[in-house]
């Protein structure tokens, strides 16, 4: 049997890829208060950033969502990995 734990092109990627498409359509009114905009935020910042600063401020804030993004995306793929990792070494187990 394939080691489920490591990361390949699998359906687990997949599903994982369609989930983060979902949440990102914000489809409530409770996904709406904890998303993060991003965006907005940054928007507000630049504004309050002198002229001469503002192409740098805007390349910090870039790599910062795009660190944050890699950081999510890393950590929710580990958790559910891991977690239908856990659940099929349990049913495995029921038959052993």
């Amino acid at each position: 049997m394939k080691n489920l734990r490591e990361v390949n092109d699998d359906i687990l990627k997949d599903w994982l890829l369609f989930r983060e498409d979902t949440i990102s359509s914000l489809t409530s009114e409770e996904d709406k208060k904890h998303w993060i905009y991003f965006d907005e935020i940054s928007e507000r910042i630049l504004k309050t950033v002198p002229e001469q600063n503002k192409e740098y401020v805007q390349k910090q804030l870039n790599k910062l969502d795009d660190n944050f993004i890699d950081y999510i995306s890393y950590w929710n793929e580990k958790y559910y990995r891991n977690g239908f990792c856990d659940g099929i070494e349990i049913i495995n187990g029921c038959f052993d």
